[in-house]
């Protein structure tokens, strides 16, 4: 089936000639937004595990980590090289010293070809994005901001704890040390128009981003946003809404920013709603038939 958009799977092909995977990993970090520096709250989303495995808390090194992904990863996909993914709440979150020794553990574990670090535009600084940058010589090294929306509003109602602005002077200081950028958005919400989100699609388009994850909003446990569905204060997309807007997004990237992902992974038992969330094979077909049957490409409506 022909994909109408710039896949990462395909990507990574043309680059390493076989199949490679991300290997998420938890390096036990945390997050200025639930700390204090910030906010004790976090995003109104987010819950105690940072959208991770909780593999840290359980006592797993980065190395045991490592190599049950691998094995698993092996088997079902047949992959053969893979990427150091640190996902977990906000990995550049430390001194640079700890960043390093975590990064340089991870990338010493045999078949790891790439790193890719998740973490917030405000908490990056030059001697962070140098070591970053450093290891380019011998790997790719993709950066991954969470933004989730281009609209200030959005990002004080969620309690995100940055701005736009911060986004922006991370794209260009990540970019001007030739480091990838993926840009996390979230679909959905509170408060978002279907225009406002396809605002944010064009202004991405228009900076120096390599890649996107598109995320779909989804209702977890122990969290603010819980309390809002519970209360009638927050609805969640359909299945059909919200392949409508990922298909407005993606036909309003530029053709060669890398889509490393169209929904989420929620966790089956932390999982509030929607349910339709869990059957993720099932929401990309619904993407692909809205696309064909849209007519719609990547950049087509440029």
């Amino acid at each position: 089936m022909e994909k109408r958009y710039t896949d990462f799977n395909t990507y990574l092909r043309s680059i390493f000639g076989c199949r490679v995977q991300k290997i998420t990993l938890d390096a036990g970090l945390g997050c200025p937004n639930r700390d204090g520096t910030i906010s004790y709250a976090g995003c109104v989303y987010c819950n105690q595990k940072g959208s991770g495995t909780g593999a840290h808390a359980l006592g797993k090194s980065i190395e045991q980590q490592a190599t049950e992904a691998r094995q698993a990863l092996a088997r079902r996909y047949k992959a053969k090289k893979f990427i150091a993914y640190f996902q977990s709440y906000t990995n550049t979150y430390a001194q640079a010293s700890k960043l390093k020794e975590l990064y340089d553990r991870a990338l010493g574990i045999d078949g790891m070809v790439g790193l890719s670090v998740g973490t917030r535009p405000d908490c990056v600084d030059d001697e962070k994005l140098d070591l970053l940058a450093g290891y380019q010589d011998r790997f790719p090294v993709w950066v991954e901001y969470g933004l989730q929306s281009a609209h200030d509003a959005t990002l004080r109602l969620i309690n995100r704890g940055h701005d736009f602005a911060a986004f922006e002077k991370a794209v260009e200081a990540s970019r001007k040390r030739g480091l990838k950028v993926c840009t996390h958005v979230i679909l959905g919400l509170p408060g978002e128009s279907r225009e406002q989100m396809m605002e944010t699609a064009e202004t991405l388009s228009k900076m120096d981003i390599n890649g996107i994850k598109i995320h779909l909003l989804y209702v977890v446990k122990e969290t603010v946003l819980e309390r809002w569905y519970q209360q009638g204060g927050y609805a969640c997309l359909t299945r059909d809404e919200y392949a409508d807007l990922v298909c407005g997004f993606l036909a309003r990237l530029r053709k060669d920013i890398v889509i490393q992902r169209l929904t989420g992974d929620p966790g089956p038992d932390e999982l509030i709603a929607p349910q339709w969330a869990r059957n993720k094979s099932g929401t990309l077909e619904k993407i692909q038939k809205t696309m064909e049957e849209s007519e719609l490409y990547q950049g087509s409506l440029l």
